[in-house]
């Protein structure tokens, strides 16, 4: 079918609708991490704490190595003032803090030529000077760094200390910066992720709670966590917008259930008055009028079914024959064809089943037109009823899907309430109703009911009465 007016769905709009439908599942499935405010806090987090970590640490590092630096010069100065100290005054010792492996001295005269070495420094003896201006010399594959002193009259002091262990410990030093600046942004991630999902498991309760929420059920308040936060103040905001929600939709259903009660009365009468004229006249024109009449009542119906809500509606069960279902169908949408099995018995409300079945049937005829065909076929197995109505129309529009379930989508004129009643009638009864399209054309709906089970003393019935004949009250909807 094509429907003439049906809700204008952008991409932006179908998100926004499907975050907003009921158990759609906004945090019950997992949101992406690109879009988890717990990510971007995490993110954000470890961003900033490893920048400070950076600059503290460069900060650190920085300060240990200058120390480390300044502990090495003051102590090859002291080494050389103590051996300078020794050369100028003969009795203060000379040569005791030049010995061990790791004394580095010479003793060059004011020609340049080296008159005493250390054992390390033994090859240079009696040799011309060999480092010139040079601070840091290679000595047997160790870098010396060495100082100069006057050494009384014996010409220059030359004393130096190896820098081993300063550059293992500045590159020790080095290597834990660069490890803790690669290391510490991941752990401050998953620090950061662990800690907001603890900060933030109230709002994530709140939003589950709140995606829960089904306005066609209940407008209950939400529980308020003990606490008081900025979630509780959340919770309070959204139970107070609940409670202003549900105050209008009662406002709503009562205007609409005055304004159907105002118009039954009238229509009762104009129904009787045009049905005399029908039956005296045989004029085509009062019967069309007959007709739109009956469609005006069965809209009210619709309407307020809608306006009471299915929580206050109550089911009369009654077990009738299928057969006394099928004549009052066949009064109501003249044309159908009937298939399958009718002489087995329904435990249902008939008044709602009439209701619902007709809504199907009329919207099928009116998709088929004049010439088409309507086919209403009843199934029975142990566990339930299939009623499947298939109509020779074009079908339904596939970008609706669930949407023809919906009130008020419509197509064809309508007043966009029948399939939604119709679906409502048969959960209540505890069935489902669903639409499809037929392989062969056409739409095609299914509309189960349980099976009445019954035993043979009759106590499955509970309280619904045997009835050939129930009395019909005036039942009605209209399709999308």
């Amino acid at each position: 079918m094509t429907p003439e007016a049906r809700p204008v769905t952008t991409p932006a709009g179908a998100r926004r609708a499907a975050l907003l439908t009921p158990g759609a599942g906004l945090y019950s499935a997992r949101v992406a991490w690109r879009h988890s405010l717990r990510f971007r806090l995490a993110l954000t987090y470890s961003a900033l704490s490893a920048a400070l970590l950076m600059l503290i640490t460069l900060g650190v590092v920085s300060l240990l190595l200058s120390r480390m630096e300044q502990q090495f010069v003051d102590r090859l100065n002291d080494r050389a003032d103590t051996l300078a100290e020794a050369f100028t005054n003969l009795g203060g010792g000379f040569g005791q803090s030049a010995t061990g492996p790791s004394a580095y001295t010479l003793v060059v005269d004011p020609d340049g030529q080296v008159i005493a070495a250390s054992p390390a420094l033994r090859e240079f003896q009696n040799s011309p000077y060999p480092f010139g201006t040079l601070s840091r010399v290679p000595v047997q594959g160790t870098t010396v760094r060495a100082v100069k002193r006057k050494a009384g009259d014996f010409g220059t002091l030359w004393v130096g200390l190896p820098e081993d262990d300063l550059i293992a410990a500045r590159q020790s030093a080095l290597s834990a910066l660069l490890l803790a600046l690669v290391t510490a942004p991941l752990i401050l991630l998953l620090t950061g992720w662990w800690v907001g999902r603890r900060a933030l498991a109230g709002l994530e309760n709140a939003a589950n709670l709140a995606d829960r929420l089904d306005p066609a059920v209940s407008l209950a308040p939400l529980p308020l966590p003990a606490r008081e936060d900025e979630v509780q103040r959340l919770l309070v905001a959204i139970n107070s917008l609940l409670g202003r929600i549900e105050a209008q939709q009662a406002r709503e259903k009562q205007l609409l259930g005055q304004i159907v009660h105002e118009l039954g009365a009238p229509l009762t009468v104009l129904k009787a008055s045009l049905s005399r004229a029908e039956a005296r006249l045989a004029d085509p024109e009062v019967a069309r009028a007959a007709l739109v009449a009956d469609e005006l009542t069965f809209t009210t119906q619709d309407l307020m079914q809608l306006a009471r809500g299915q929580l206050e509606l109550k089911l009369a069960w009654h077990y009738i024959p299928a057969g006394t279902l099928r004549d009052r169908l066949d009064r109501l949408v003249p044309g159908t064809t009937f298939t399958g099995d009718w002489g087995t018995g329904i435990l249902c409300d008939p008044d709602r089943l009439t209701q619902a079945l007709r809504n199907l049937l009329a919207n099928g005829r009116r998709h088929a037109g004049a010439d088409g065909t309507v086919t209403l076929d009843l199934r029975e197995t142990p566990e339930q009823l299939c009623f499947r109505v298939r109509d020779s129309g074009p079908g339904l529009p596939p970008e609706l899907g669930e949407q023809i379930f919906e009130p008020f989508v419509s197509g064809a004129g309508s007043s966009g309430l029948g399939l939604s009643v119709a679906r409502q009638i048969a959960r209540m009864h505890g069935g489902d109703l669903s639409g499809t399209n037929h392989p062969d054309g056409g739409a095609l709906f299914t509309l189960t009911l349980p099976g009445a089970a019954l035993g043979d003393d009759g106590d499955d019935l509970d309280d619904a009465d045997v009835l050939d004949e129930p009395p019909l009250t005036p039942v009605g909807g209209t399709g999308i």
